[in-house]
């Protein structure tokens, strides 16, 4: 603790130092943060711009890890010289100012609780409990540290950066090791992080044989392969790991602040902490190190804890750069040679109780002025009333006085802000030393955007037993194309992976779930990435049924061109004027353009070409049955006519077959009309029924008026097969309704095995049973009502001659 003297009057400010009372050993830490406790008070002292005419006293109190010493501390201090009074001061004047300290939370909140009542500002330098941060509590209590929130969010983000999500964790059996183990699994827990084991470090001085037994099957687990020591320092956790050391030969420690840079850990240099990382706040170098050192070669100073006496010597080294700490304990009189002195005044705890000591310093100068202009009389008086105003300049005051130095600012909390630095520490064994090296392996920066805080320089590390790094999980990762599914353990990182179900991908390793690729898309076949769908269609370059389909297309339209070239060059013959040669070259351009729209059917689908196609042949065929029709109406008249006085005579002219016509047709394409009108044909991507494929076809629109064209049309054909069917036998060389009755028997067959086989398919398949009825029925109508007729002119010319309407020959 320190005193502040003004004017030949002390005002006290005290510094608490962690002392070692469970260690067989003094606390060199708490030696060398009292020299650089000192150090800070004497350079303000001598700062003319600080405190004019004011010196800083101090005292200083260790409160040897103990929560009822550190309470009794303060009382003392509080109650002044002789018995302890609460609540009584023995002194005639009031001189605290304030606290610096202490370095744990255990220890530093009771003399918070203590100070609280009375409004004495309390800075400490290492507590990191979050509880400090209620204001509503500690409204007097600042750090130069952040809460053990943030050093476990480091730890767990440092986890999730390398993948390990199966960890153990050695904590210290106390208060703080539970809060700590509480704070830690729950960020755990929100990245998706397991604990495999959880050892408590107890203050037993050994284990027993079941303990070594359980603790070691826990340290065996092959899939655990990092360990994070939290709470706070526990000399039994160092233990554990020297005596066992072969235990931990493939594991690697995280150390969290307390642990990071404790002076035993520091000095004995334990093996099995080679490649370890540790988590500390980024503090500066401790910038008066060396006039710490050329300044005070010889500073002796007593301190004591219970039962020790310690004198410490600092000495400046001649032989060596650094300068060495010699101790000796007065009552056996014992002498030992530490480690470097620049090692501790550049740790994470030195330049903070530094940093301390200069912003109680500043708030009280600024404070000062303010008292000292309205109380001019007794300035002392005002600044004693006015204690409790010192929070306020304390929570607005940088860390640093000097503009060169970098400054932070106290949060709402009361905290320091700092970055944090990730350390690898590296042994090298030389031959009479250990050589220890403390890499910087990467930061966290709290104000960072997120999910850029942590930076981490993997290519610095020097891991365990191997130059990669370690894995240390309890399932393999779910590689992408696939995701986790649970397993039989309790544990959410224990689990079996299963491939993403068709139509889902996973780009991420250790994928909770598969995204559904969009409708147009579909999985690669490692399903880590979505592809656009083949679009599939009838296509002129790539589909060998276009080929063949236009093939026979052409070579129908070739055929029936062919006929209608006959029948021209022919078309005074009897066989051509039989049954009416206008209607023959009629039926012969609509079973052409029948023939011709079966390239509506191919290519790629447009909502023009779905109407055309749909519509056309419909259109056609009507036209070529309606002229069937006709002929066989035309054969029924004529044999009615020939009886005498027959009424049917009025009926043979020659604009009765051409109304038959016109007539059947008009009322297909009516049909066809109001169906384009109300529910046209549209061109359609199926996306579900082929995986991988979008299927480009034309939707009917509307199924009524699709079904009703092709209902009407079958009734067409049923009525000239009927018709035909009854005429067939009819006597007449050339009569050829028994053509027409097989070329509608044909075009029935196939139209109504068409409709099944239309809807039980899709897609390309569907379009090819279109397609095929188009043409079977167009070849049929041209082979079994022509075919015969150019047999008989191109080979059977003696029977094409003249013949009466009866069919008898002319001679």
């Amino acid at each position: 603790m320190t005193t502040l003297q003004i004017e030949g009057h002390p005002l006290r400010s005290i510094l608490f130092l962690d002392a070692a009372k469970a260690f067989d050993r003094p606390n060199l830490q708490g030696f060398i943060l009292s020299l650089i406790f000192l150090f800070a008070i004497d350079n303000i002292n001598k700062n003319p711009d600080i405190l004019p005419n004011i010196t800083l006293g101090y005292h200083v109190y260790d409160s040897c890890v103990d929560v009822r010493l550190a309470a009794q501390r303060v009382l003392y201090l509080l109650s002044g010289p002789g018995k302890v009074i609460p609540n009584y001061s023995c002194s005639s004047h009031d001189r605290l100012v304030g606290i610096i300290g202490d370095h744990h939370s255990s220890t530093t909140i009771p003399a918070a609780q203590i100070l609280g009542l009375y409004g004495y500002p309390q800075i400490s330098y290492g507590a990191t409990d979050h509880s400090l941060s209620d204001r509503r509590l500690y409204p007097h209590v600042f750090r130069t540290v952040q809460s053990q929130h943030v050093h476990n969010m480091v730890i767990t983000k440092l986890l999730k950066h390398y993948g390990w999500t199966w960890v153990g964790i050695l904590v210290s059996d106390d208060d703080a090791g539970e809060n700590e183990l509480q704070i830690l699994t729950k960020y755990m827990r929100e990245h998706g992080i397991c604990v495999a084991f959880t050892i408590k470090l107890s203050e037993k001085n050994d284990y027993k044989d079941d303990e070594y037994e359980q603790i070691s099957r826990s340290l065996q687990n092959p899939q655990v392969r990092v360990i994070i020591m939290s709470g706070s320092y526990s000399r039994h956790g160092t233990t554990l790991v020297t005596k066992y050391n072969s235990l931990f030969l493939d594991k690697t420690l995280i150390l969290p602040p307390s642990w990071a840079f404790s002076e035993i850990i520091a000095e004995r240099q334990f093996p099995p902490l080679n490649g370890s990382l540790t988590v500390d706040f980024l503090s500066e170098f401790f910038w008066g190190q060396e006039d710490l050192v050329k300044k005070h070669k010889t500073l002796p100073i007593i301190f004591h804890c219970d039962d020790f006496w310690i004198n410490l010597d600092i000495i400046a080294g001649n032989k060596d750069k650094d300068s060495f700490v010699s101790f000796k304990r007065s009552k056996n009189s014992i002498m030992s040679t530490l480690p470097s002195l620049r090692n501790y005044l550049s740790s994470g705890v030195s330049p903070r109780v530094y940093d301390a000591v200069e912003i109680l310093a500043k708030s009280l100068h600024e404070m000062f002025l303010y008292v000292k202009d309205k109380y001019q009389e007794n300035s002392i008086t005002g600044l004693i009333q006015h204690r409790r105003k010192l929070q306020r300049y304390i929570q607005m005051m940088k860390s640093s006085l000097d503009p060169m130095r970098p400054s932070y600012y106290f949060t709402d909390q009361g905290e320091a802000l700092h970055p944090y630095k990730i350390m690898n520490w590296i042994f090298i064994d030389k031959t009479t030393h250990m050589d220890v090296r403390m890499v910087e392996v990467g930061n966290y920066t709290p104000w960072a955007i997120s999910g850029q805080e942590l930076y981490m320089n993997s290519q610095l590390i020097t891991w365990k037993q191997t130059q990669e790094v370690p894995v240390s999980r309890c399932s393999d990762p779910c590689l992408p194309g696939s995701r986790k599914k649970a397993g039989k353990s309790i544990y959410t990182c224990c689990y079996d992976c299963v491939p993403c179900s068709e139509g889902e991908i996973s780009n991420i390793t250790d994928s909770e779930n598969c995204m559904k690729c969009p409708s147009d898309e579909w999985p690669n076949e490692k399903r880590d990435r979505c592809l656009p769908k083949v679009i599939d269609f009838i296509s002129y370059q790539n589909d060998t049924m276009a080929s063949v389909f236009s093939f026979v297309s052409i070579f129908g339209c070739l055929v029936t061109g062919f006929i209608f070239g006959i029948f021209i060059s022919y078309r005074d013959t009897p066989i051509v004027k039989a049954n009416n040669r206008n209607l023959s070259y009629l039926l012969l351009f609509s079973i052409l353009l029948s023939f011709l729209s079966v390239f509506l059917f191919l290519g790629r689908p447009s909502d023009v070409s779905c109407r055309l196609r749909e519509t056309s042949f419909g259109v056609f065929f009507s036209v070529a049955v309606s002229s069937l029709l006709s002929k066989t109406i035309m054969v029924c008249v004529a044999f009615k006519s020939t009886k005498p006085g027959s009424s049917w005579r009025k009926w043979l002219n020659v604009k009765l077959p051409y109304t038959i016509v016109l007539l059947c047709s008009s009322i297909q394409v009516v049909i066809c009309v109001i169906w384009l009108s109300i529910s046209p044909p549209f061109q359609d991507l199926d996306t579900q029924s082929y995986p991988g494929k979008i299927i480009i076809q034309c939707n009917t629109g509307s199924d009524i008026w699709f079904y009703s064209m092709l209902g009407y049309l079958g009734f067409l054909a049923a009525v000239s097969f009927v018709l035909a069917f009854m005429v067939r036998t009819l006597p007449d060389t050339f009569n050829e309704a028994k053509y027409i009755t097989f070329s509608m028997l044909l075009f029935c067959s196939v139209w109504i095995a068409m409709i099944p086989a239309y809807l039980s398919t899709t897609g390309k398949s569907m379009v090819a049973v279109e397609i095929f009825a188009v043409m079977a029925s167009s070849a049929g109508l041209l082979g079994c009502v022509f075919f015969p007729k150019c047999f008989i002119i191109l080979l059977k010319s003696e029977m094409n001659r003249k013949t009466d309407l009866l069919g008898k020959r002319k001679t």
